[in-house]
């Protein structure tokens, strides 16, 4: 079974003296809990694994049950210290507050119970920790598998990767497009919308959440204002209503919208968005194409590159802390901007042979960029580019 590199990250924490909670966040289907079942194989510290995703009407008193049981557990045993894991804990009501009360017990009564928390809920997690938790915690960010973790561990090549993306629970069903499609809708995009995103808070208007979404994959990779968006959706809503359903959906792990590079903070907030889909899977599953149609229309094809640069950036962007933008001024533009340590890198992805250069050369002028990439053929070509760690760039 492949192991990521969280896996390794989450080891050795563990194995510290107990000093924070490990809380493990990221979209559904990406591995969290097949993680902690490869730790529990991989340790000799006892682990004791709770689910609330089954839990009826659960609610806090559920933590403190399991919690003083393991206590009694210990007390009865020769053990001197385990590991105590709560999968989805973010279904559970107040659960930050029953989780600091029971962490801070054991903290003062010098109990080793070593936590670790796990939701596929990212806004729900971070309400938590912030309001109840802080300076307890790390977070161990995992996204949705990228390139070189999907070819070692699928054999899957470039083109499988533009078109089938990083979720490793599709990877047996490539081969059937029209099922790995169904699972990418019933298991990953309903789930999260209307489980997740619907328990991140309240939705008046629910419909136009979910057409928002395919809207938005329709456009991944392409700069389009909320106005333009009003005006392809028939549910009435307002500008604020779209930026703020973008944003549960960017926490969801579905959709981004990337704000412009401005010296001014005030002008990147109120730029028009570029939309792009959190994996490539997403903006495929909701195409209506096949893998053989873009193949065969080098245009459609141009776009999904362009999307896939995109969904590459936004899965680094978290761990290693780099900010992500688009650059436009009138007819001038540069697909990404990436941005780490006071550095800046700007990248071009030419998906047609008529695309303009126009816009790097400019934005070099302005900016004096780190460096300048264009993706395409006589450069760097896409399918290397996603083989690359982002943060490497700055070197």
């Amino acid at each position: 079974m492949y192991k990521r590199k969280q896996l390794f990250i989450l080891k050795r924490r563990i194995h510290e003296n107990r000093r924070y909670i490990q809380i493990v966040t990221g979209p559904r289907q990406v591995g969290k809990t097949t993680m902690v079942k490869q730790l529990k194989e991989e340790t000799l510290i006892p682990v004791f694994y709770f689910s609330a995703d089954n839990i009826s009407a659960a609610n806090n008193i559920w933590i403190e049950t399991q919690w003083e049981n393991l206590r009694l557990k210990i007390k009865s045993s020769d053990i001197n210290e385990c590991i105590l894991i709560f999968d989805e804990i973010h279904k559970i009501p107040d659960w930050s507050e029953s989780v600091k009360k029971q962490w801070d017990k054991d903290t003062f009564e010098g109990i080793n119970i070593k936590l670790i928390l796990l939701g596929s809920s990212q806004m729900l997690l971070q309400k938590g920790i912030s309001e109840s938790l802080m300076g307890r915690f790390e977070i161990i960010p995992m996204e949705q598998w990228d390139f070189k973790e999907m070819h070692e561990a699928f054999g899957f090549s470039e083109l499988d990767y533009l078109w089938f993306g990083g979720y490793p629970g599709g990877a047996a069903l490539i081969d059937d497009e029209r099922r790995w499609k169904d699972y990418v809708v019933d298991s990953l995009i309903e789930p999260t919308l209307y489980k997740d995103i619907f328990l991140m808070t309240r939705i008046d208007k629910p419909v136009l959440l979910r057409k928002l979404f395919e809207l938005g994959c329709t456009y991944s990779g392409q700069i389009v204002t909320y106005q333009k968006m009003l005006g392809q959706l028939n549910d009435a809503g307002n500008t604020t209503t779209l930026s703020h359903y973008l944003s549960l959906l960017d926490l969801g792990g579905l959709l981004s919208g990337i704000e412009k590079f401005s010296k001014e903070k005030i002008r990147q907030r109120a730029s028009s968005p570029k939309w792009i889909v959190r994996d490539n899977a997403l903006f495929s599953a909701m195409s209506g194409l096949t893998l053989k149609d873009i193949k065969e229309n080098p245009k459609i094809f141009g776009r999904f590159v362009e999307s896939a640069i995109g969904s590459h950036l936004i899965k680094q962007k978290r761990s290693h802390k780099i900010n992500l933008f688009y650059w436009r001024e009138k007819d001038l533009e540069v697909d990404y901007i990436i941005e780490h340590n006071n550095k800046i890198i700007s990248i071009e992805v030419k998906s047609s042979v008529n695309k303009s250069s126009k816009g790097v050369y400019e934005f070099k002028k302005r900016y004096e960029p780190h460096k300048s990439i264009i993706i395409e053929k006589d450069f760097i070509q896409w399918s290397d580019f996603i083989k690359l760690d982002p943060i490497d760039l700055f070197q």
